[in-house]
């Protein structure tokens, strides 16, 4: 279980400072070619910068919320939610006959589904969104009327509820696992699958930008680039998992490719709406482009580790 007290354990504090000087590094990166190029800075410079400032901001985060303890961790993920929640629902919501619906997961689904993670009710927190809301929201919208495009609507509001709400609550679950023979907070458990997640991002970002200057960028590339090299990442940090090199291994595969995909799914969503960013939390990204691939990849770590290793 995770440890609230007002200290950090020596594994979680050696976590934290390998990641604040990755970030360090790349902070500098961006500010040397920042200043390299003057004033017509590139705009793969600028979204470089933005990128880091929003991991910069994530990780203080972590930490702070580290201090206060499992509570603090499920309070942010529940704002994160509700950030990410507002940005998709503010690119869909087209109709007034909606509010109710949106209302409904705003104020009522998202603050349930983080007090069942919190009490640690397993079979509801698995279970109210996929089950019971889906169910729920096209009665409610049905029941206001105007049952104009009601599939096209109904459906994105089912899916950014489960993405925004359902998908990130699986990360502050982690904390609630009782993991045979590991004796670290399970933070670090969550860091491990935050740094793998993270770093497929940044490989995957860093090749199609590159190959953007000779083609236009493609996605496999980038995914044979992106995710070996998060595999290995991943198993060179299984000493901090309960994992073996292999199972590290194996577990960031999994991640790697969920968040890949994961990103090329929500990069797809916002071609279809004919947008390029989910919002502007961020300067040139918001908080859900900064999470989509851990959307993806949350869930699926989440059931894979409490299945085998609980």
């Amino acid at each position: 279980m995770m440890n609230t007290a007002f200290y950090l354990p020596a594994l979680v504090g050696i976590v934290f400072f390998g990641i604040f000087c990755a970030l360090a590094l790349a902070s500098l990166a961006g500010k040397y070619y920042e200043r390299k190029q003057g004033f017509d800075v590139s705009n793969m410079v600028k979204e470089w910068n933005a990128r880091v400032a929003s991991w910069w901001v994530i990780t203080i985060l972590l930490l702070v919320t580290f201090w206060i303890g499992r509570g603090g961790m499920i309070a942010l993920f529940v704002a994160a939610s509700f950030a990410t929640l507002r940005e998709f629902i503010s690119h869909v919501y087209r109709h007034r006959a909606d509010h109710l619906t949106i209302a409904l997961c705003f104020y009522i689904l998202l603050p349930l589904q983080y007090y069942f993670v919190l009490i640690n009710w397993f079979s509801m927190f698995t279970v109210l969104i996929p089950v019971y809301a889906f169910l729920l929201l096209p009665i409610i919208r049905n029941m206001a009327g105007d049952n104009s495009q009601f599939f096209d609507r109904t459906a994105k509001i089912q899916w950014g509820v489960m993405i925004t709400v359902y998908c990130l609550s699986h990360v502050p679950a982690l904390l609630s696992l009782e993991i045979k023979d590991y004796a670290s907070p399970n933070i670090v458990l969550l860091l491990f699958m935050l740094v793998v997640v993270q770093s497929g991002d940044v490989f995957a970002y860093l090749w199609r930008r590159a190959g953007s200057k000779i083609a236009p960028p493609r996605t496999l590339p980038s995914a044979y680039i992106s995710i070996p090299l998060s595999t290995l990442l991943a198993a060179s940090l299984y000493w901090i998992t309960p994992f073996t090199p292999f199972q590290a291994a194996l577990a960031g595969l999994m991640i790697s490719l969920m968040g890949f995909f994961g990103n090329e799914v929500m990069r797809a969503i916002k071609r279809s709406l004919g947008i390029r960013h989910w919002g502007h939390a961020f300067s040139t990204h918001s908080v859900l482009d900064r999470l989509d691939s851990l959307c993806f990849a949350a869930p699926v770590f989440f059931h894979v580790v409490r299945y085998y290793w609980t």
